[in-house]
């Protein structure tokens, strides 16, 4: 599944790409569970992304939050066997994943190729592709920065020995047509209340 083109903001020479967020999302992404990477401009590159977590620690409100929306978004496609993280490390390299496309969010929405769990997820203008999660055995610590960025050298090569690779399908898995609960409504609701107070405390 590709779609979309390049260009965005960070745009440059990208040799090993990274890109760090706040927890629990940077977690739920390397291992599968989160799947659109929502932002406000276009995904600069295609291919190999590393994801850092973020330094500041999560509360346990916004984990709760964010599990319940994956657990109701995963349950429209009949998926209840969800293995959320145990923890949710900080300043630490997680592991990366594949982005194989962007598109608008309205575009995802109306797009009937994949699944209605993953067109839920799309919350923002830009909705980054992303599959084939992979994560470090030992997440290493380090300094993120803003914006897509380049590993260090060192730290991508020790990277690269440490993967350990999730099998995840693509996201074209079966499509369905359920109509939103109740219960998903909410737990949307919740993961943009949780999203938003976030980042006004940054």
């Amino acid at each position: 599944m590709r779609r979309g083109g390049g260009g965005g903001r960070g745009s440059g020479n990208y040799t090993n790409p990274c890109l760090t967020l706040h927890q629990p999302w940077a977690s739920l992404l390397v291992y599968g569970i989160k799947r659109i990477e929502g932002r406000s401009w276009t995904a600069p590159i295609r291919g190999r992304l590393w994801i850092h977590a973020a330094s500041k620690v999560p509360e346990e409100d916004t984990i709760k939050a964010m599990e319940d929306f994956y657990r109701e978004i995963y349950a429209v496609n009949g998926i209840t066997d969800i293995k959320f993280p145990e923890h949710y490390p900080v300043s630490r390299l997680l592991g990366c994943v594949e982005v194989v496309g962007c598109v608008r969010c309205d575009e995802l929405a109306s797009w009937e190729a994949v699944p209605e769990g993953v067109r839920l997820e799309g919350q923002t203008n830009f909705c980054w592709l992303c599959e084939q999660p992979k994560k470090l055995l030992v997440p290493f610590e380090m300094r993120g920065y803003q914006g897509v960025y380049n590993l260090e050298k060192k730290i991508y090569e020790a990277a690269v020995r440490g993967l350990a690779l999730f099998l995840k399908g693509s996201l074209k898995d079966k499509a369905s047509g359920v109509e939103k609960s109740e219960s998903l409504s909410v737990a949307i609701a919740g993961a943009r209340a949780a999203a938003t107070q976030f980042n006004k405390k940054d």
